[in-house]
């Protein structure tokens, strides 16, 4: 799996994907194309964001913020990612994730999303990073 860390998610399939809730892991696996493979599905929380999944090809949000209780999924192509960010209220003091929530920056627009937890915000930035910059 890219980017690896510590499995902090709640459940893992068979395959080894973590993830946090049944019920976002079975909406990201019905939405998956022919030959896509699944990396991780996690719960988010704060403003807007209900969950991300990540596959071999793309990020998928859940994007609560739409007026009158609108919900979008939106797929977001690893190649149409210019950035991914860290983001932090304080000082780094020394320690790159210092922050459960990052930035995932599509054109004008940047989706932040936060986690419960540093790791998962570390496991996400990393596969999109290592997805970006190419390995």
């Amino acid at each position: 799996m890219d980017g690896t860390v510590e499995n902090t998610a709640k459940h893992t399939t068979p395959d080894g994907v973590p993830f946090d809730r049944h019920s976002q892991l079975e909406q990201i696996q019905s939405g998956l194309v022919e030959g896509e493979r699944l990396v991780a599905v996690y719960d988010a929380h704060g403003i807007g964001t209900g969950f991300i999944g990540l596959t071999d090809r793309r990020v998928i949000i859940q994007d609560k913020s739409f007026v009158g209780e609108k919900t979008a999924v939106t797929s977001v192509p690893y190649p149409r990612i210019s950035s991914v960010s860290v983001l932090s209220n304080k000082s780094f003091a020394g320690q790159y994730f210092s922050s459960g929530t990052i930035g995932i920056h599509v054109g004008a627009l940047t989706y932040e999303v936060e986690f419960r937890g540093s790791e998962k915000a570390q496991h996400v930035h990393n596969v999109i990073l290592n997805r970006i910059v190419g390995s």
